[in-house]
C-alpha cells in the first residue's frame, strides 16, 4: 500500500466507523433494541475491516520510484554534523 492509499484507507475507515455508529444509535433508538444496535454496530466494523485492513489494488494507484541500487551506492550518505555548542555563562 503506497502513502496515498494508506490516507485513503485511514479516511475512509473514519468515515464508516461513524457512519456505522450514528446508524446504529439511530436504528437501536427508534426501534428500542440495544442488540440490534449492537448487530448493527458489529457489521460496520466488519465491513469496514474488510475494505480498509487487505491491500486492494485501489489503495496502490501511486507507487514509489525506488531508487536503483547502483545509482544509491554512488552517492554517499549524508553524515550527521556533531553540533555541540559550548555553553555561555552569564554572570
Amino acid at each position: 500500500m503506497d502513502w496515498q492509499g494508506q490516507k485513503l484507507s485511514e479516511q475512509l475507515m473514519q468515515i464508516m466507523l461513524v457512519a456505522f455508529a450514528v446508524a446504529a444509535f439511530l436504528a437501536g433508538y427508534f426501534l428500542s433494541s440495544f442488540q440490534l444496535m449492537l448487530i448493527i454496530y458489529a457489521a460496520g466494523v466488519v465491513l469496514t475491516s474488510l475494505i480498509t485492513v487487505p491491500n486492494w489494488p485501489f489503495f496502490n494507484r501511486h507507487p514509489l520510484k525506488w531508487l536503483d541500487p547502483a545509482e544509491a551506492e554512488r552517492h554517499p550518505k549524508p553524515v550527521v554534523a556533531n553540533s555541540k555548542k559550548k555553553a555561555v555563562k552569564s554572570h
